[in-house]
């Protein structure tokens, strides 16, 4: 007997052996391509597809709409616009449909983690955002995008436009179902409060129930489609067994609505067709704020993408599509014009608006070999570009990664407020039951409304929005103050500082360091000698090497050359070892020099040595920074100590710290022993470190709190926990008031979230809480917390 290929309903040729278990059985299959696009449907979670189908597949479309649509992010090409590629993962920003509280997002990161090659997956419940990495060797990103819809949530790509006409579209719906919820709220209550003062009560019973059935015909509209958003939550809340914020209260209106129904039909009993629809048209109305708001918060970093100009000119005068652009692509860019990526000037001169990055409203010259960034406004001159990252990587992108990020890494108060929420629902729950029971027993009239108003009035939406909004709020102001947070117990930890340890070159100083006199100790003419450590300063990434760029000739070529550093560099040349920087590191080798040189060694910073033989000194003058001593200065008001951590040892590293009044000065130290004084610093001390160089990386690293400042080398960058990307320190200042004032809020909103339930839930067991002044309330509440924490934003 021929068997059937079930997946497309073909025969099976005898000697094939194309088998799949879908849904508990061993299905036969026709040929591999079958084979391959049922098990691709069955590791994808959509084996509902065989139990709904109506026919079996088509040779031509053999894998369903959903599957086909997830399957194209599996594409390389596609990927290239949204994935970053990691060493050994790859990270994708998502966007998601759906959630609307904590639950959701623990219910999300729950399933998620269960799943083979996921890494992490965090999601903000502010921004509708979710931050996913997984190994791309064990799982791919189609089966973890089916994964979330197997919940009920829509997920993809995070896209700034694509994100903001949803967010219209869901705001227009919300309108829709507000306005059929209002209109029914006013014919109903109408005819309610009609019955409540007994205008009609000389009027038959027949007449009552007419009414009745009335306001039956206007409700129903109400509960089957203005409420069904509350509906879709609970339901996903509950297939996936937790409890979410919408539990409670579709149970509440289904309760209301079958009551209703029941004492209709059988002309027994109260009606609360007035109460379903206040309910749902209060709720839609604090939900519908609540978004508003919301939203405003979680703009800010989304609204930077949108600065990307959606055209790029290239250099023979076509425009093609800016996100396509490829690292070495050259790029036209017109005076008033947006850059569309980041890249480095390859001709003209011109000045720079980059305030939507550092905050700092005057532009900035431009001319060649200099970087510039995607989204930053082009001034006065004709550019050409050769771009050096694409979009994903862009400077722009990063930032706005890191932002969510740091919006999504709770701190502990958030995590204990989502987990609490969750246990609440469960104890409303029980409390509800608990109270319909004892009320059913002495005012069995009184007990529906009493049990709904329990439902309603406790429900912890505020508990789960007090902290997230907070964060989310405060995130967006630090960008704008052109601070760039790269983890996320940053604010939690700047409100615990009491130690200031900062460097002094390029941080404290403008990093613009000047030669400014040589001294000579042999037979090397000041000129060699000058161009042999411009040669070998040019494989260092430090501001005293920038000193001696003037000076470097090309015909200076060094072969085996090491940076020691925090010391210094050797190399060779001639056969000659030629070393320089610290006087300790060039005359390692020659105790005799160095008691030549004992009176001179705090004058000069830099030496220059060959085979031990002192060759130069140099001396370096550093300006120090306008604001470095209202830095200081308002540090000290705060009651913070302050050290500068150097690995300067001469005479001007004293002269800083006397100049702006710093408590202790630690100098002449290296890299190792700058994160040495951190590890040795009391238990009690929170040290706030900031630095910009290669040798400041491993304290960066090591410190409770650190920043490194936007000009500074790319490890410092990378090693610290926040970047400042301008040059104002006192920026700092303010992001230390921020994380203050984000602190105080998160507590006022903590505060309010459980003093009102705390109140109303004794008020509302006990039957003092109307059914509409329970959803009043309990809208009113999330709508004053998220308020309270859009404060941040001014």
């Amino acid at each position: 007997m021929t068997k059937d290929c079930y997946h497309c309903g073909d025969p099976v040729l005898t000697g094939h052996q194309f088998q799949v278990e879908i849904l508990g059985e061993t299905r036969d299959m026709c040929c591999p391509g079958c084979e391959a696009v049922a098990q691709t449907i069955v590791e994808s979670g959509l084996t509902s597809y065989y139990e709904y189908r109506t026919a079996p597949a088509e040779k031509a479309d053999l894998v369903p709409q959903q599957l086909q649509s997830l399957l194209l992010y599996d594409h390389e090409e596609v990927q290239q616009e949204f994935v970053r590629n990691n060493e050994n993962s790859k990270e994708v920003t998502l966007s998601l449909e759906g959630v609307s509280c904590a639950a959701c997002a623990w219910l999300i990161e729950k399933q998620l983690m269960r799943e083979v090659g996921i890494i992490s997956i965090r999601v903000n419940t502010t921004t509708h955002r979710a931050l996913l990495a997984w190994d791309p060797e064990q799982t791919k990103l189609s089966h973890l995008l089916s994964c979330i819809h197997k919940l009920g949530y829509k997920a993809a790509p995070f896209e700034a436009d694509a994100q903001e006409q949803h967010y219209h579209e869901t705001m227009k719906q919300y309108l829709y179902k507000l306005g059929i919820a209002g209109i029914a709220t006013m014919q109903v209550m109408m005819l309610a409060v009609a019955l409540y003062f007994e205008v009609f009560g000389d009027l038959d019973t027949e007449f009552r129930n007419y009414l009745r059935w009335v306001s039956l015909i206007f409700a129903t509209p109400v509960l089957l489609y203005s409420a069904l958003p509350f509906y879709l939550n609970a339901w996903r809340n509950l297939r996936a067994l937790t409890l979410g914020m919408d539990v409670p209260v579709s149970i509440a209106l289904l309760f209301a609505y079958v009551a209703s129904i029941y004492a209709t039909v059988t002309e027994t009993g109260e009606v609360f067709f007035e109460s379903i629809s206040m309910f749902t048209f209060f709720l839609l109305l604090g939900r519908f704020l609540e978004m508003r708001a919301r939203r405003q918060a979680a703009a800010a970093s989304a609204n930077l993408l949108k600065l990307v100009p959606a055209m790029a000119t290239l250099e023979d005068g076509s425009q093609i599509a800016a996100k396509t652009l490829k690292v070495n692509d050259i790029v036209s860019v017109l005076p008033g014009e947006s850059l569309p990526a980041d890249g480095i000037v390859l001709s003209g001169e011109t000045h720079i608006d980059e305030s939507m990055l550092t905050g700092e409203p005057m532009p900035v010259p431009r001319n060649k070999d200099e970087l510039v960034y995607a989204g930053t406004i082009n001034g006065d001159g004709n550019i050409k570009i050769r771009v050096t990252q694409d979009r994903q990587n862009s400077l722009i992108s990063n930032i706005v990664r890191l932002q969510d990020e740091a919006q999504m890494s709770k701190p502990k108060v958030a995590v204990l407020a989502d987990v609490v929420a969750r246990y609440f629902v469960a104890i409303i729950l029980i409390v509800a039951a608990g109270t319909w029971y004892y009320w059913h027993q002495q005012k069995p009239d009184d007990a529906l409304w009493i049990t709904l108003a329990v439902l309603v009035a406790t429900c912890p939406c505020a508990l789960s929005l007090a902290t997230p909004t907070a964060l989310t709020c405060s995130t967006s102001s630090l960008g704008r103050l052109g601070i760039l947070l790269r983890r996320g117990h940053v604010l939690e930890t700047l409100c615990k500082v009491n130690q200031l340890v900062i460097d002094k070159t390029g941080t404290l100083t403008e990093g613009n360091v000047r030669l400014v006199d040589t001294r000579l100790f042999s037979d090397v003419p000041e000129h060699d000698a000058l161009a042999i450590a411009a040669e070998l300063e040019r494989f260092a990434n430090h501001p005293i090497a920038n000193a001696f760029k003037p000076y470097r000739n090309k015909h200076t070529l060094f072969n085996n050359v090491e940076n020691t550093i925090g010391q210094g560099l050797q190399g060779d040349i001639d056969q000659c070892t030629w070393r320089i920087g610290q006087l300790s590191f060039v005359l390692q080798d020659n105790p005799n020099a160095k008691q030549l040189t004992k009176k001179m060694e705090n004058q000069f910073q830099v030496w220059l040595s060959r085979d031990t033989e002192l060759v130069a000194a140099f001396k370096l003058e550093d300006p120090i920074r306008e604001d470095s001593a209202e830095l200081i200065e308002q540090f000290h008001r705060a009651g913070i100590k302050v050290t500068m951590l150097t690995g300067d040892n001469s005479v001007s590293a004293q002269v800083v710290a006397d100049k702006l009044g710093i408590d202790k000065l630690v100098s002449g130290v290296t890299p190792e022993g700058k994160l040495d004084y951190l590890r040795c610093l009391d238990k009690n001390d929170v040290a706030l470190m900031i630095g910009d160089g290669v040798n400041d990386a491993p304290v960066l690293a090591g410190a409770h709190l650190s920043v490194a400042m936007g000009g500074g080398t790319d490890i410092a960058k990378s090693s610290a926990d926040m970047v400042l990307l301008g040059d104002q320190l006192t920026r700092i200042l303010n992001a230390r008031k921020l994380a203050l004032k984000t602190k105080k809020i998160i507590r006022e909103n903590l505060a309010w979230a459980l003093g009102y339930n705390l109140i109303i839930l004794p008020l509302a067991v006990a039957g003092f809480v109307a059914p509409y002044i329970a959803v009043v309330g309990m809208s009113a509440s999330s709508i004053i917390v998220v308020s309270n924490s859009l404060r941040l934003l001014k």
